[in-house]
């Protein structure tokens, strides 16, 4: 990959507002979002710095694939899987390359698509309960109420049970304590995020007692063997075959580090998205409308169930649509493990580049008025593999994109089936940027739909009309939208 006729890393462009010793984190602080489109002005590369270090920002769309696609050169490192690995360890999102295929074998049985139909049910049911339990007029906490369904919807995928309601709620307070910690600690430099405050110690908890919480539930599985059907028994079964020489499974420690991937993945990440997309359903009641409508014709009065998902279009293209305008992981990194060439630049061994969906995803020379809602953006018009990366991409790529997707598709149908949704007051809700873009503080009114009324767009006294959003799609495993790679 090494060429004579390439342009040292030099020759990219430094953004500007550079300051000494802190580089480009003040304004990576101050407005992180942003600090990023206005890199959208560099169609290539760019150079960004933190503190000391310097770090290429790749801007296209074509190049970012590039990189994902080559994950032997273009490895999982950086400032930002550094402070990932602080948390969840080695595991199969953080791991390097040389770790990541024997992982990636190992883990893949617990997603296989024959499993998805039974999470799904659990999905089903789980989001049925959640939206059974509000009141009518209630002002809720959005990404609280999602981060409680999804938590309790992972716990019985994943250990084929809940937690007890004391530890849930800790769990759910450490993950936003960490969460919320993330981004500050990773454009901070090191001798700095070593000083004792308290806000560190706080985060230093946070992290012991999550970490204690997996152990003590592995505990009681040794405790008590055997296949539970669900994903920690996958995990615990799974045999790598081609293994030569060495380990063909999953070791305790590796357990506990796959098993608090899964569970934070499972939990944080789906529970905004979907806190997002009923935060742009309650400010687009149209769409929302049109969602009741196929909700309506879909369920027919029946119990919600993961056989619904391959009718679900309409719900499927507004989570698209979230996954564009607000995608979990807005930022990446990489590190370069060779020399290197990537558009005509040369790239030494340990450089890092920086990826960002969010830059892609709003690129106007990509999407038309990228900024708008519009799910039926999707409607003739399949994700592009190069500029639409929510999950990230190549051998890399998440491998729980389906399981994520059928469990925010089932949520979001089961809430939207029996609640209206509002705004609460006329300001604008912008997103907090940490591990995710985080809905944190996004409050939404529920109003109980009148099951009696005409859904919109029928004539009074009629039954609801067919969704035109019925027109076949593609479909992979159990979700109405095809991410697979």
């Amino acid at each position: 990959m090494t060429s004579t006729t390439t342009a040292p890393t030099a020759s990219v462009p430094l953004a500007p507002g550079a300051l000494p010793l802190l580089g480009h984190a003040l304004p990576l602080l101050r407005d992180p979002l942003a600090f990023i489109m206005s890199m959208s002005g560099y169609r290539t590369m760019v150079r960004v710095r933190l503190g000391p270090s310097s770090a290429v920002m790749v801007c296209d769309p074509a190049l970012t694939r590039q990189v994902f696609l080559n994950d032997r050169v273009f490895d999982k490192g950086g400032p930002i899987y550094d402070r990932i690995r602080e948390v969840i360890g080695d595991g199969l999102s953080t791991c390097s390359y040389t770790l990541h295929r024997r992982q990636r074998r190992l883990c893949q049985p617990s997603f296989h698509p024959a499993r998805l139909a039974g999470y799904g049910e659990v999905f089903a049911r789980a989001s049925q309960r959640k939206a059974s339990s509000w009141t009518d007029g209630d002002v809720l906490d959005v990404t609280q109420e999602m981060m409680t369904l999804t938590t309790r919807a992972t716990m019985e995928t994943m250990f084929s049970g809940a937690l007890p309601a004391d530890t849930l709620r800790q769990a759910l307070a450490d993950t936003a304590t960490i969460v919320s910690a993330f981004f500050r600690r990773m454009v901070t430099p090191a001798l700095l995020r070593r000083l004792p405050t308290r806000q560190k110690r706080r985060y230093d908890q946070a992290r012991s007692r999550l970490a204690a919480t997996i152990e003590q539930i592995l505990a009681d599985r040794r405790a008590n063997p055997g296949d539970h059907a669900d994903l920690l028994s996958a995990l615990i079964g799974a045999v790598d075959e081609e293994s030569e020489g060495g380990q063909k499974q999953l070791s305790d420690s590796e357990l506990a580090d796959e098993a608090l991937t899964f569970f934070l993945g499972g939990m944080e990440t789906t529970a905004i998205t979907l806190a997002w997309a009923l935060h742009l359903l309650s400010t687009h009641p149209d769409v929302q409308h049109r969602m009741q409508a196929e909700t309506d014709e879909v369920l027919a009065g029946e119990p919600l169930t993961a056989a619904h998902l391959p009718s679900l279009h309409l719900a499927g293209r507004v989570l698209t649509e979230t996954l564009r305008l607000y995608p979990p992981a807005w930022m990446m990194t990489r590190t370069v493990r060779e020399d290197a060439e990537l558009g005509g630049v040369r790239l030494k061994s340990g450089s890092t580049l920086v990826l960002s969906p969010y830059l892609l995803h709003h690129r106007p020379d990509l999407y038309a008025d990228p900024d708008r809602f519009d799910p039926d953006r999707w409607r003739d018009a399949a994700p592009d593999r190069a500029g639409y990366l929510p999950f990230g991409a190549g051998p890399r790529k998440c491998i729980g994109d389906q399981f994520a997707l059928a469990e925010a598709t089932l949520a979001l149908t089961a809430i939207v089936a029996r609640w209206e949704l509002t705004p609460v007051g006329d300001q604008p809700f912008r997103p907090k940027v940490e591990t995710s873009l985080s809905s944190r503080g996004l409050n939404l009114r529920i109003t109980e739909r009148r099951r009696d009324a005409a859904a919109p767009g029928a004539e009074p006294g009629t039954a609801s009309p067919r969704p035109a959003d019925a027109a076949p799609q593609p479909v992979t495993g159990t979700c109405p939208v095809n991410h697979k790679e």
